[in-house]
C-alpha cells in the first residue's frame, strides 16, 4: 500500500474507499490533488469536524496536494447527510463571514501557505459559492441533472434516514451540487480524490459517478470513522456543548481541559488522531507501566497548541497547575469579575461566573455537593458568598470535577 495511505489506516483514519488499489498505484505515480470539504453553516468548526484534515494534514506531509472546499455555495441550502430535521436557512452575508472564519481555522490544521514546507503538496483554500452561485438552473439541470438517478438516491442511508421525517426538495438538491464540486475541482485543479467523513460515502460516490459521465477518468473516495467516546457519545460534545475551535465561543483553557479529562481507552487512539505525534512517539505512551495521566497531558497539550498556539497551551497547563493547587499562574484561569455588594447568593455566584446552564442546574449541583468555593463544599442552596470569602481579592470555583472559574471580587 502507498506509504502515505498506510498511515492513514495505521492511524486510525480510514473506513472505505471506493478503490484501493487504484488509488494506491495513483499515489505511488505522484502527488494526487485531493480534496474535503465543509459548510459554513455556523461561525466555527467543533472538534468532531475536523478529523478529516488532519488526515489532510497527512496526505500533505507526503506530498500530496490539498484543497479545503469552503461551502459558501452549498452552505446556503445545507447538507441532510447525518441530520434529523432541515437545517436552518443562512443569509448569504453570514454564510460569508462564516467561511472566512472557518478558513482561518482549517490553516491551523493544514498548510496553505504560498510556498510550503519542503517536501509538502501545496494546499489551497476555495469557496464554491465561485462556481455554484452564478449557475443557471435550466442548463445545470440539462447538463448535469440529467446523469442522477432519483431511484439510486433514494437508495443512500442518509437520504433514507431523512425520508422518515421528510426531506425537502431543497435539500435533495444538495447531492448533486457537492458532485459538481468534485467535477469542478477535477477540471479545474485536476483533482482525482476527496475524503471525509462516513456519512459523506453517498455523495463522495455520486460525484466520482458524475465526473465518468462527463468523461473524466476514473476518481476516488476516501471515507474515515466517524469518531465517538468511549462513554458512547459523539466526539465534540461536552458539559458546556459543543467543543468549538473558535476562543470566543469555547476558551483554550477549557479546551485543554476537555482533553484533559477525555477517558482513559480514549487517549491513544486521540493521539493518533488530533496530534502531529509521530506513532514512534505515541507508542512510548501506550506503556501499562506510564501514568495515563502523562500521555492525557501530552494529548491536551499538544492539539491546544495546534489550534490556539503555542501560548495558549502554555497559559492553559499553568492555570490547570493552578486551578488543582499544583503552582502555575492564577491568572492564567478563565476569570469573572464579579459585583458581590452585601453578598451573592451561591446559586447565582455561580450562574453569573457561566458554571451552569440554568440556576436549576446550579441547584441540583449544590444540592448534590459539587460546588466548591476555594475548595470549601458549599451544600446548602441559600448560602450567601461575601467578599470575606475570597483571598486576595479572588476567589476559585469549581462546579463537580472539572469546571473552574477564577473570580476577581468587585
Amino acid at each position: 500500500m502507498n506509504k502515505a495511505l498506510q498511515v492513514l489506516v495505521d492511524r486510525g483514519f480510514v473506513k472505505d474507499c471506493t478503490n484501493l488499489n487504484g488509488l494506491s498505484d495513483l499515489m505511488d505515480k505522484g502527488p494526487v490533488t485531493f480534496y474535503c470539504g465543509t459548510d459554513p453553516t455556523g461561525p466555527s468548526l467543533h472538534v468532531g469536524h475536523i478529523v478529516p484534515f488532519f488526515a489532510m494534514h497527512h496526505l500533505q506531509e507526503h506530498g500530496h496536494r490539498p484543497i479545503a472546499l469552503v461551502g459558501g455555495g452549498t452552505g446556503l441550502i445545507g447538507d441532510p447527510s447525518g441530520k434529523t430535521e432541515m437545517r436552518k436557512i443562512l443569509p448569504p452575508e453570514q454564510i460569508d463571514a462564516n467561511a472566512k472564519n472557518i478558513a482561518k481555522q482549517l490553516a491551523k490544521v493544514v498548510n496553505f501557505d504560498e510556498v510550503p514546507p519542503a517536501g509538502y503538496g501545496k494546499g489551497m483554500i476555495v469557496n464554491n459559492a465561485d462556481w455554484l452561485v452564478g449557475l443557471n438552473y435550466i442548463e445545470f439541470l440539462r447538463d448535469v441533472g440529467k446523469y442522477f438517478s432519483v431511484n439510486r438516491m433514494l437508495t443512500f442511508e442518509g437520504v433514507k434516514q431523512r425520508l422518515e421525517r421528510g426531506l425537502s426538495f431543497i435539500e435533495f438538491n444538495y447531492q448533486l451540487l457537492q458532485s459538481y464540486d468534485y467535477y469542478m475541482l477535477y477540471k479545474n485543479y485536476g483533482n482525482m480524490l476527496q475524503i471525509g467523513g462516513a456519512d459523506q460515502w453517498g455523495n463522495i460516490v455520486a460525484g466520482i459517478d458524475l465526473i465518468q459521465r462527463m468523461g473524466g477518468p476514473e476518481c476516488y473516495g476516501l471515507t474515515f470513522n466517524l469518531i465517538m467516546r468511549a462513554d458512547g457519545k459523539k466526539m465534540g460534545k461536552s458539559e458546556q456543548g459543543a467543543v468549538f475551535l473558535d476562543p470566543t465561543l469555547y476558551t483554550p483553557y477549557n479546551f485543554y481541559q476537555y482533553w484533559r479529562n477525555i477517558a482513559d481507552a480514549d487517549v491513544i487512539k486521540f493521539m493518533k488522531l488530533f496530534t502531529f505525534m509521530s506513532l514512534d512517539e505515541i507508542a512510548t505512551y501506550d506503556d501499562p507501566a506510564r501514568n495515563i495521566n502523562d500521555a492525557k497531558a501530552k494529548l491536551a497539550y499538544e492539539i491546544t497548541k495546534i489550534i490556539h498556539g503555542e501560548e495558549e497551551a502554555e497559559k492553559a497547563v499553568a492555570a490547570a497547575k493552578a486551578a488543582f493547587g499544583n503552582g502555575g499562574d492564577r491568572s492564567a484561569m478563565p476569570t469573572v469579575n464579579v459585583a458581590f455588594g452585601e453578598g451573592k447568593g451561591v446559586i447565582d455566584l455561580f450562574f453569573e461566573a457561566g458554571l451552569g446552564s440554568t440556576k436549576s442546574d446550579i441547584r441540583r449541583l449544590v444540592e448534590g455537593g459539587g460546588c466548591f468555593v476555594n475548595d470549601n463544599k458549599i451544600t446548602d442552596v441559600k448560602a450567601v458568598i461575601t467578599k470575606d470569602d475570597a483571598k486576595d481579592g479572588e476567589m476559585i470555583l469549581r462546579a463537580g470535577k472539572k469546571r473552574i472559574m477564577r473570580v476577581v471580587v468587585e
